[in-house]
């Protein structure tokens, strides 16, 4: 475990041991903003499923109310009239085997990556370097379509994308500390809400567990929803 610093230490000691309501969490976690930079703020879900069970994974994206706080870099793969659509609609990088050969000799320097279905054939063997990362294309995700125009959009304002890890906790970003505290609470339920509605039917028992949010240098608050 890395050992945590003094600051973080004595946060830790303002946090209570019982859940908050989402108001008062959002104001105790404002008052940690004491870092020279906006924190991004994370929530953390644990889910009442089964992670090895494919009929209980909990994957998808959504358009947050006030965005993320950040401009996400998002690059194309795409050919013929889709490369100037892509451009136009705010693309930061647009190409076929030139941006494949660039990825494959170690540029990463994106958040998303979007493909037409078209081009999957020559994303497909971009899997080793782009799926642990999170950045593989994927029908589910809505990052292979053929409307890459909306795609692009919607994540230049502030689209997340998310799945449940090995243990059922669903992670994401979900604003910024500077951030507004009607703001934050804003996309917070929107996560929450979009979380509650893709419960698995397979899935038995308490669904939502437990939801904490925390921001990039400071301790997790428990919010009871």
């Amino acid at each position: 475990m890395a050992k945590q610093s003094k600051r973080y230490r004595a946060l830790a000691e303002k946090v209570p041991a019982d859940a908050l309501t989402l108001k008062d969490a959002i104001v105790l976690l404002k008052s940690f903003n004491t870092t020279k930079f906006d924190q991004t703020v994370e929530i953390a879900m644990r889910l009442g499923i089964d992670p090895k069970q494919a009929d209980q994974l909990v994957r998808g994206a959504l358009v947050l109310p006030h965005g993320i706080g950040k401009i996400q870099r998002v690059i194309v793969f795409a050919k013929g009239d889709n490369v100037a659509v892509a451009k136009e609609a705010g693309a930061d990088e647009v190409g076929a085997e030139d941006l494949a050969k660039k990825i494959k000799d170690g540029w990463l320097d994106f958040d998303v990556c979007i493909a037409t279905p078209d081009m999957m054939g020559l994303v497909g063997p971009l899997g080793r370097v782009l799926g642990p990362r999170g950045l593989m294309p994927s029908p589910r995700a809505g990052t292979v379509t053929p409307d890459v125009a909306r795609v692009v959009k919607e994540y230049k304002a502030g689209k997340v994308e998310f799945r449940n890890d090995p243990t059922g906790i669903v992670h994401a970003v979900v604003g910024r500390l500077g951030f507004e505290s009607d703001k934050l609470e804003d996309n917070i339920r929107a996560f929450v809400d979009h979380i509650n509605g893709l419960k698995p039917q397979a899935a038995k028992g308490t669904y939502v567990r437990s939801v904490n949010l925390s921001a990039t240098m400071s301790p997790g608050v428990q919010v009871a929803l």
